[in-house]
């Protein structure tokens, strides 16, 4: 057999020597003779397929140890591996996507200066912009219900609504109870934190990876390793007084009612959601799809986490809702909005919206948490 030499070997595979060495360093590429004297590497011709694969990899931004993982596999497993690996990579791409864009808004429009320590907000009635008056005018009034429902042995949803922080989990897995507890419990500190505010964002990503790292210890104390099957979902607003602030990520919702019309705030980190902005699924398919539930973002203890954060405009008469999936994957939007515009108090409004999941066959766990923006009391 005639071996080429590692500059031959480099040249044809695209691959530098440097890289080659470090590749056998790693055991990714082995050549097929090493010279027990010199050192000098020699590589088998059909070792270019594999070195092809690594180069094309690579040039993906895969890391080393998943380009092992890839070359150890079949052909259709390989395939499985690369697909799931960009998806989160477009995942991970979107939400830089997402807070580029916050900035951009936020640095150009200044819908709430964020540098002032008195900003202002634009409270309105029945819709309509009124003139300038201090955010401080303006207050939250909520209520949360989380429960079991009607299938599931347990609960694993979590939820919290204080003066200052209101937010859903879902858990997952053997410990998701656990887990949803630890990402409210790591949210809900933040109630008692004087936040200056131009830190508003700063201080909620450091909430999530609090959460992360509690979730990390939880399933696997004693390892490095972490499960993939128990994290949770996190959706949570911040409320300074002057600002509001959404942190996201799995596939719980937050929805806002203004002006009689409901919309959904945060984007599904899912499988099937990417299915469909890439035109591969019609939306009509996306509930019924058999990977509907498959989460490309969760909390789990995992390294890299990408919550969306960002800031929203907050008028007086909003009426915003967080909830599990146990919730919108059970009812749909239009009676999600007629419940929230019929109810006159956040009381009433989760707890009919829970019997509403509940009268569909109440399959999952249902949470949700209701506020309204509206007047504080003068002093």
């Amino acid at each position: 057999m005639v071996l080429l030499t590692i500059g031959e070997f480099a040249r044809r595979s695209r691959l530098s020597p440097k890289a080659l060495r470090l590749y056998d360093e790693l055991g990714l590429l082995r050549p097929r003779q090493v010279d027990p004297v010199t050192g000098y590497r020699r590589y088998a011709p059909e070792q270019l397929e594999q070195a092809r694969l690594v180069a094309w990899l690579r040039r993906l931004g895969m890391p080393l140890a998943r380009i092992r993982r890839v070359c150890d596999l079949d052909g259709p497993a390989a395939a499985r591996e690369v697909g799931a690996f960009w998806a989160e990579t477009e995942a991970d791409t979107a939400a830089r996507r997402d807070l580029a864009a916050v900035l951009v808004k936020h640095l150009s429009r200044r819908v709430v200066d964020m540098s002032d320590p008195d900003p202002i907000i634009q409270p309105t009635t029945a819709g309509v912009p009124s003139a300038h008056a201090p955010a401080s005018l303006l207050t939250l009034r909520h209520a949360a219900l989380t429960d079991r429902g009607l299938v599931r042995p347990s609960n694993q949803d979590a939820v919290h609504a204080g003066s200052t922080v209101l937010a859903v989990a879902d858990g997952f897995g053997a410990d998701g109870a656990a887990a949803g507890a630890a990402a409210i419990d790591a949210v809900a500190r933040l109630e008692a934190a004087p936040i200056p505010p131009g830190e508003l964002l700063g201080f909620l990503a450091d909430a999530v990876t609090r959460a992360n790292r509690a979730i990390r210890a939880l399933v696997h104390p004693d390892s490095a390793a972490v499960s993939p099957t128990a994290g949770t979902t996190l959706t949570a607003m911040l409320w300074t007084g002057s600002a509001l602030a959404l942190v996201h990520i799995g596939d719980s919702r937050a929805y806002l009612l203004r002006g009689g019309e409901l919309r959904q705030i945060t984007h599904d980190h899912t499988f099937v959601r990417l299915m469909v902005e890439d035109g591969r699924l019609r939306p009509e398919e996306a509930a019924t799809h058999p990977q509907r539930l498959l989460l490309l973002r969760a909390l789990d203890g995992g390294q890299a986490t990408f919550p969306d954060i960002g800031l929203h405009e907050v008028r007086r008469g909003d009426r915003y809702l967080l909830c599990s999936d146990g919730l919108s994957g059970a009812v749909p939007a239009a009676a999600l909005r007629r419940v929230l515009a019929s109810a006159a108090e956040p009381e009433q409004a989760v707890r009919d919206l829970v019997a509403l999941a509940n009268d569909t066959g109440g399959a999952d766990n249902v949470s949700c948490v209701v506020a309204d923006v509206i007047p504080a009391a003068k002093s």
